[in-house]
């Protein structure tokens, strides 16, 4: 008895105690964007997601294979119908205003979260009834089966349903929070953020890990560090210069042609990412408007869209990149090949000779370039290319990132254009900005509606079962690259670079600030 309560008053002095015993350790970061919106449920964006993560908590939490395992629940059950869900909180989770996490706190947040999140939305759909039963109990309750119950309490996909006071979550969905308290690892230190400069997060001396090892962002959120100090440095050659000075231990975005730059240094360091953790990119098509209103024509861009031809035009070593069919990206639980054929094998004689079997009358093929994101630039300006020498009428039209957005919006005047976004988003049909607003909002997807994907989307939903869940993905694979709807361009990662004195980094697109060391 002795020995095991010996064992827990060092557990907890472990967890209580100072980062360092000497001086204060702060890691100083530059990552992708400057943070300006707090509130977790406000945006998409994926820089508001990485301040979501330090700040704030999950229910559950993927492993580095995708498998969601508990984060802020202790115990959790299911009925044998399945319509019944049981969730126990761990005991002693505190926000950083000393209020102990409630049940009703995680209710609240997941009803605010889920009128923005078109995921939660779904769960809320089949959803009878949500409550705290008492302080530690979250009881969900649904009206049939679902199979995505754990899958989107602990999705990774923007917004992320994030636990907040019940109080902040209680503000109405479209008004932003100003106020931030969560019961993450970090605290926000809202007197020393000066915005265009930098931003402050302390170590949550209050914060409880799990027991288990860190495992992406799952397992036990121990930092050992006392703050993290995150500059603005947009410029990314300016940062880089700041990394191998020592101003900086860790830059998110390490620029590609300045990589062989930061290998040569030996106090300097390349993370490579693979499988969900890669960029994929694709284009996105009109096809509300001619020429490519006729799935034909549409499907004559998968055997034009030569990937390697692409990534090899954003300068990257082979190791970054890789060519992928696969819609719902290799390496993810998702990966099939159902469908692929027209995207072996592409070439401009190919593509030619199907297009003169279409019924294109020369139409002009307006391709929108946006100059200010390196990638979407140059995948578009190859497509544009090639589509002249396959046969199509091309007006390559040059503008900003907004303006792209604010046009994509319209029917007309745009036919496609080039973006890329994360495998973690893109890795399952309900998740993937490419299709999931299938016949809801119209304008994000290039104007599809196929109702065949609306019922597939709520079969894959309500299956319980993953071999199951990647038939149907192969199922609406197959209407996609069918019809035309999208075009891969392939995966891609965007290394970050750090300081050799770094140990312990997370492999993560996600940068992750737990379990890192500076020596």
């Amino acid at each position: 008895m002795r020995r095991s309560w010996l064992s827990g008053l060092l557990a907890a002095a472990a967890w209580l105690a100072p980062a360092s015993a000497g001086a204060e350790t702060t890691l100083k970061a530059v990552l992708e964007a400057e943070i300006v919106t707090l509130d977790p449920y406000f945006t998409t964006a994926y820089i508001t997601r990485t301040f979501g993560y330090m700040v704030y908590d999950t229910l559950f939490a993927p492993d580095a294979k995708g498998v969601f395992r508990p984060q802020m629940v202790d115990t959790w059950s299911v009925s044998d119908d399945r319509l019944t869900w049981r969730f126990t909180l761990r005991d002693g989770l505190r926000f950083h205003d000393g209020a102990p996490v409630r049940a009703a706190d995680c209710v609240a947040s997941l009803r605010r979260w889920a009128a923005r999140s078109a995921l939660g939305g779904r769960l809320m759909d089949v959803t009878a009834a949500l409550e705290a039963t008492d302080d530690r109990t979250v009881v969900l309750t649904l009206r049939e089966p679902y199979g995505l119950v754990l899958d989107t309490l602990g999705t990774t996909s923007s917004p992320t349903p994030f636990i907040m006071p019940a109080r902040l979550a209680a503000t109405p969905p479209a008004t932003q929070l100003t106020e931030v308290v969560g019961s993450g690892p970090f605290v926000y230190d809202r007197a020393a953020h000066i915005p265009g400069d930098h931003m402050l997060l302390r170590r949550n001396p209050d914060y409880r890990p799990r027991p288990e090892p860190a495992d992406f962002l799952a397992g036990g959120k121990v930092v050992k560090v006392d703050a993290l100090d995150i500059r603005v440095i947009p410029d990314g050659a300016t940062a880089t210069g700041a990394l191998g000075a020592g101003e900086i231990d860790f830059m998110q975005y390490a620029p590609f042609d300045l990589i062989e730059q930061i290998e040569g240094n030996k106090n300097l360091a390349v993370m490579n990412f693979t499988g969900p953790h890669r960029f994929t990119g694709h284009f996105r098509i009109n096809t509300a408007a001619k020429p490519f209103d006729d799935p034909a024509i549409r499907r004559v861009l998968l055997r034009l869209v030569d990937q390697r031809e692409v990534l090899d035009g954003f300068g990257l070593e082979p190791r970054f990149s890789q060519t992928c069919d696969a819609f719902f990206i290799c390496g993810s639980p998702y990966e099939t090949h159902v469908g692929t054929e027209l995207l072996h094998d592409p070439s401009v004689a190919a593509a030619r000779a199907a297009l003169k079997a279409t019924a294109y009358k020369g139409e002009p093929v307006i391709v929108m370039v946006a100059n200010d994101l390196e990638a979407a630039r140059v995948s578009s300006t190859i497509l544009a290319d090639r589509l002249k020498q396959a046969g199509f009428t091309v007006d390559l039209q040059v503008m900003d990132w907004a303006a792209l957005l604010a046009r994509r919006t319209k029917k007309a005047g745009w036919s496609l254009f080039g973006i890329h976004a994360l495998g973690l988003d893109l890795s399952s049909p309900l998740t993937n900005s490419a299709i999931n607003f299938n016949c809801k909002d119209a304008a994000s997807s290039g104007f599809m509606c196929d109702p065949r994907m609306v019922g597939l989307f709520d079969r894959f939903a309500r299956e319980p079962d993953l071999d199951k869940r990647r038939a149907i993905a192969g199922e609406i694979q197959a209407i996609v690259y069918g019809e035309g709807l999208v075009v891969p361009f392939g995966q891609f990662a965007q290394p970050a670079a750090y300081r050799t004195a770094l140990t312990g980094l997370i492999p993560s697109a996600v940068p992750l600030f737990w379990n890192v060391e500076k020596q």
